[in-house]
Formats: structure tokens, sequence, C-alpha cells
């Protein structure tokens, strides 16, 4: 695969921007048919943007999260399945440039600049709780390891070239062993059958005996014995989609309003686009739309001065801001997305035109993890001057 290499910020910025509008045109008939997105996925590795974090030394553009956030956001604003796959990957190429060797470095950053993707294996269902990982890595006497275990919610995995597999070792730390996808014994299987979301493919991953060589696993553990940004960049990216998800229903529901819905008739006006109750309404939806990009924007510039000067407060702080981004973002895609069909009346429903699609993935991307812990971190910090803990969700 020949894939671009983007150089910059700006250009990473126009790339995702270009591609947006790309994926906007197809993406109700893709989740009305439950079309993967296979193509898309595609283009989306030959445009360079999934090699953007990759190190300067690396031959990378080295983008800062501020960058990364937009990049989902405009994806997200068009397609808020599509944005979901490859928010797993960046947070494993951010296990990379925190745990990998020199030579894994080198390995893997070629592999993303050649447009290579990363899936998932990380969630297991029916465990006692989230982080509950029974997934195992037995070492072998060659020094390599053989892997076990069953794997849910693996978005991204069906369409990876490398799966990384969240796994304990014989110590029963965690660890990351980033598999080939047609590696022996590693099946995916395509049952994801979620209301929204639709086309994400985030099915179930078995693991039978799959043999990993000792140079393929990372230390995941090591990640969180000091201060860190891994639980705060992979949530920027949570907020960035439903962020875009919220742009991409208020965009839907004016266009609508301007060009298919009726005024009511005690309005006297001629358009519904004039109802001033209308625009009152949309004024309100602007407001919690533009507070979720200003949050955004904040909890990334946040996330780059730690990434700058990393320390226990400012990875205090750039959590706590993602934290706050995460949940005013979460809350207004649903709200907005609802609120789609409020303004736009009675024929928005109809299910022909999949107006709903907006509700669904922005509900279905909400529960993966609740906002209303991190309200809680956020009340501790402001209150008690505590700081969030080192899980990777926050």
């Amino acid at each position: 695969m020949a894939a671009r290499v983007i150089t910059d910020d700006a250009e990473a910025v126009a790339v995702a921007a270009a591609l947006a509008d790309e994926f906007r045109a197809g993406a109700s008939e893709r989740d009305t048919e439950r079309r993967l997105p296979r193509t898309e996925l595609d283009r989306l590795s030959a445009s360079g943007l999934l090699a953007v974090t990759v190190p300067a030394e690396h031959g990378g553009a080295d983008v800062g999260a501020e960058t990364l956030a937009e990049v989902f956001r405009l994806l997200g604003s068009a397609d808020g399945s599509l944005a979901q796959i490859p928010q797993s990957h960046f947070a494993y190429v951010n296990v990379i440039r925190r745990q990998g060797t020199a030579e894994q470095q080198k390995f893997f950053f070629a592999e993303l600049l050649a447009g290579r993707r990363f899936g998932n294996a990380q969630s297991e269902a029916g465990t006692k709780h989230v982080q509950d990982i029974r997934t195992r890595l037995t070492p072998q006497a060659d020094g390599s390891y053989v892997l076990s275990g069953v794997k849910h919610y693996s978005t991204g995995a069906l369409f990876a070239d490398w799966i990384p597999v969240l796994a304990r070792a014989e110590d029963d730390n965690l660890h990351v062993a980033f598999v080939p996808r047609d590696a022996a014994g590693l099946t995916v299987v395509d049952d994801w059958d979620g209301m929204g979301q639709r086309t994400t493919a985030s099915g179930t991953v078995h693991l039978d005996d799959v043999p990993v060589p000792a140079d393929r696993v990372l230390p995941h553990h090591l990640t969180f014995e000091g201060p860190q940004l891994h639980g705060a960049l992979a949530q920027l990216l949570h907020a960035a989609i439903d962020a875009g998800i919220a742009v991409g229903a208020l965009a839907q529901a004016a266009e609508f309003v301007r060009t298919k819905s009726r005024p009511w008739f005690e309005s006297g006006v001629e358009t519904a686009a004039e109802d001033p109750l209308l625009i009152q309404r949309f004024g309100e939806l602007a407001l919690q739309v533009r507070a979720s990009e200003a949050l955004l924007r904040e909890a990334a510039r946040a996330v780059d001065a730690a990434r700058a000067d990393l320390t226990d407060d400012t990875a205090a702080e750039a959590s706590i801001a993602v934290a706050a981004a995460k949940v005013q973002a979460a809350n207004t895609a649903v709200d907005v997305a609802g609120a789609l069909f409020e303004v736009s009346g009675t024929r928005s429903a109809l299910d022909s035109l999949n107006l709903h699609r907006h509700w669904r993935d922005a509900r279905t991307h909400t529960l993966h993890d609740p906002t209303r812990w991190k309200i809680q971190h956020i009340g501790r910090y402001v209150l008690n001057g505590t700081k969030p803990p080192r899980h990777g969700l926050l």
C-alpha cells in the first residue's frame, strides 16, 4: 500500500476536511445497508492520516493533540461510525511511543507510514469489570509467547493489519501484544449488532494459542507507573467524535428545516426557517455545539502542554480538561441529535430518511464509559485537589 506522508498539522487538517466531505456523501447509505467501509478505510490509509503522530525522527509529522482532535471532529461530523474505527489505532500508536524499544518503534512507525492499520482487542465480556482482563500471554521456552482469550467490542480488528491485544503475562501485569491480522489461531467475527455505529464491525476476536514473538510484546503496565497521557489522549478522541456527531446532526437539522419543513400555521411566516421559535431553538443548540468545540480545543491544548512538560500536575490538568470536554460533548451529541426531530417535525421521523443515525451513533458511542464518573473526578479535583487516577480511562 502506497501512502501519502503528511508533513505538518495544517496539511493533516486539510486532508481530514477533504476526506470528511468525501465520506459524508455515503454515510447514511452505508449505515442503512450496514455496508462496511473498507473502501473508505483504504482511502484513510492512503491519505497518510493514520501516521500523523509518528515522531519526526522517524519521518512523521508528529502532530499535536489539538490537530488530532480536529481530525476526529471532522471525521465524526461526516460519519460517526467511520470516525470511531481509528480511535484505538492512535491509542496504540501512543503505547509504542511510550513503551516501545528502539527496534519496535523503528518497525512499527515504518508500518504506519506505509498506511498500515491497527485494530483493537481490548475489552472482554462477562468479567467482573472493564479492567478485569483475563486474556493470557503464556511464555514459551524460546522466549516467545502464546496468546489465548476472547475479546469483544473489537473496533477496527476486522479491517486491521495489526491487532493490538491487551493481555496479562505470567506476573499478571498488563501487556500489549501486536498480532498480525492473519496470524494462526486468530479469528475476527463480524457479530456487532449495535443500534448505532453499525459499520464499525466492533465484533469478537478469538485467540486460540496464537504465537507471538517476544519483540511484538510491550509492557503496557509501565505506562501507568508515572505521569501519563495515555488515557487523556484516548478520551480526547472520543470527545472529538461526540463533538463531530453533534456538528453533523445540527447541520442536517438546519438543512432539513430550510429545504423540507413547513412553518407552523400560528407563526405567520412563509417558511420554517423564519419561525422565531425555531430560530431560538437553533441558537440554543448552536451554543451547546460551540461549547463542546471550545472545551475540546482547551482540552487538546492541555494535553499538548502536558506532553511538553509532563509532571503529575500537568498530567492531572490534562485529564481533568479532557474529562470536562468529554462530558460536554457526550451530552451535546445526544441532545442535538435528538433535537433534530423536534425542530424538523413529523416527516423527519420517516425511517427512509435515516435521520436517526445521528442519535443512534451518539447514544451508542457515549456508552463507551460513564460521564458520571468523570464528573466525580472533576469535583474531587476542584474541591479537594485530588488528582485523577492513572487507569487509562480518564
